[in-house]
């Protein structure tokens, strides 16, 4: 196993998911005193894995048809646009 990596993409995830909207809306719901709070973290644990999977596989998947070099310019493309419309939205 590649540990480099394996931190790397770790902490990547963890400082892009610090404060969004999926960290809030757990938040919130934790916030309940009514609930389980093994159930809250093993729901939000659950999808962060599902959604990990998806990009896990559709990244293999893509990568079988463009080179890596062209999605990293494909996702900071992306990224601008992004950042450009958030700009003029707000």
């Amino acid at each position: 196993m590649n540990y480099t990596l394996l931190l790397t993409v770790f902490m990547t995830v963890f400082i892009a998911e610090l404060g969004d909207k999926t960290q809030l809306a757990t938040l919130l719901f934790a916030a309940d005193k009514e609930v389980s709070k093994l159930t809250i973290f093993a729901g939000a644990s659950l999808a962060l894995i599902a959604t990990s999977a998806i990009g896990v596989l559709a990244g293999g998947f893509i990568s079988d048809h463009i080179s890596a070099k062209h999605l990293q310019y494909i996702a900071g493309a992306g990224f601008i646009l992004i950042g450009i419309w958030t700009l003029i939205k707000a």
